[in-house]
């Protein structure tokens, strides 16, 4: 890697942990503002109101296909948020995040080439004990 493409590498990067940040910030609104015990579609509502407030890029529900023997398949998976077509969300609302969440959006991450991405759990007392960051 030449000069210029480690800073434009940097760049990117510096510019991918603003929007992460920007991201959990709204997360954090919108869990002071509800607390646990609502429905994922809830949360995910908010968070959606909240982004886009922010001024951020996204998409809701993102379909996400499989590539196999050639073909893109769709086989059901959907990306509960797409921020700027660069982190993806994972909204739950459960008693506990367990690892197969964590491989739930480890596998969104591989399917999407995307790097980075939160499993947000939002049925939590402290937001920050329901928020996992995973990178490929």
């Amino acid at each position: 890697m030449n000069h210029e493409e480690h800073k434009e590498h940097e760049e990117a990067s510096a510019r991918l942990e603003g929007l992460a940040r920007t991201t959990i910030d709204a997360a954090l609104k919108v869990h002071r503002a509800l607390g646990p015990g609502l429905l994922e579609s809830a949360y995910e509502h908010c968070l959606a109101y909240e982004l886009n407030a922010r001024g951020i890029s996204f998409q809701r529900q993102v379909v996400l296909p499989i590539n196999y023997d050639g073909h893109q398949l769709d086989a059901g998976y959907r990306l509960d948020l797409f921020v700027d077509r660069s982190i993806i969300l994972e909204i739950k609302a459960v008693d506990a995040l367990t690892r197969l969440h964590e491989a739930q959006v480890l596998t969104y991450l591989r399917l999407s080439s995307c790097r980075l991405g939160f499993l947000m759990n939002f049925n939590t007392p402290l937001f920050k004990n329901g928020l996992r960051r995973l990178v490929l």
